[in-house]
């Protein structure tokens, strides 16, 4: 049974990070790391020592006390983790409110997606939209993604209906792949809105290079573990991987039915 169950928690992180493997073999093997001894609890600086020992690549991770008393928050790329105040033990996992019925943890993990995409800037983005919007929608796309195709047909009736949607490269099959040209070609095109049309089309590009953001944010995506294309992000920091109907979608952000101008920016 223990195995069996080992297997299965296995098989579900295969994709995810080298870091995320190690984390769960910790919680599994029931593993501590060791911070300095001192009177009381040790402060912050002493858990984070006892933790980058443990685990070097959390360097850059930031920690500071958690939503609950006794428990310390780890933030660590757009992930999310707890540590008791003595430093000793490390939770995966989320913590809902009980009153509220409020998972906040993901609040969290929401809040932290919202200002990694908005660190970007929208110069950095193809935006397409009202200059106005009620709301944005901030999508990773593959040019060469058949559901991403079917999305952009999608769009016109999101700006209609007050909706910016903001467009970032993930090109699946990785860096300097066709999909990564072809993703390149797009962003150095005169008309960068026109030319994501010719590629979700299928349509023939100016092989052009210039300048562009591509790999930056191919590496961001990674980051915010998209995994396939489309995944969107809601501006509230929600994610939503794969193809969602504009109806839905607008439903999903409290849009009714009344219609606004739009604009390409």
């Amino acid at each position: 049974m223990i195995m069996r169950n080992l297997l299965h928690l296995i098989h579900t992180i295969q994709r995810e990070s080298v870091i995320m493997l190690r984390f769960i073999l910790f919680c599994l093997l029931s593993l501590t790391f060791v911070v300095p001894a001192s009177a009381g609890d040790p402060d912050m600086k002493q858990v984070k020592a006892g933790l980058v020992s443990a685990f070097p690549e959390l360097s850059t991770a930031t920690i500071k006390p958690g939503p609950i008393s006794g428990m310390y928050e780890i933030e660590f790329d757009a992930k999310v983790f707890y540590t008791t105040s003595d430093g000793k033990y490390l939770f995966m996992g989320d913590i809902v409110d009980m009153g509220t019925h409020s998972n906040l943890t993901e609040a969290r993990r929401a809040s932290i997606r919202t200002r990694l995409l908005d660190e970007v800037g929208e110069q950095n983005m193809i935006v397409i939209g009202p200059a106005n919007p009620k709301r944005t929608l901030t999508v990773f796309f593959d040019v060469d993604c058949g559901y991403c195709s079917k999305f952009h047909l999608e769009v016109p009736t999101l700006n209609k209906h007050g909706v910016k949607v903001r467009y970032l490269f993930f090109p699946r099959t990785g860096l300097h792949s066709e999909s990564y040209k072809r993703a390149v070609a797009v962003w150095c095109a005169a008309d960068r809105a026109k030319a994501v049309g010719i590629a979700s089309a299928g349509g023939k590009l100016d092989m052009k290079t210039c300048t562009n953001p591509v790999e930056k944010h191919y590496l961001l995506g990674q980051r915010l573990e998209v995994n396939g294309t489309p995944t969107m992000f809601l501006d509230d920091g929600k994610m939503i991987p794969g193809y969602i109907p504009a109806p839905r979608l607008l439903s999903m952000l409290g849009i009714k039915g009344e219609l606004s101008g739009s604009a390409v920016q």
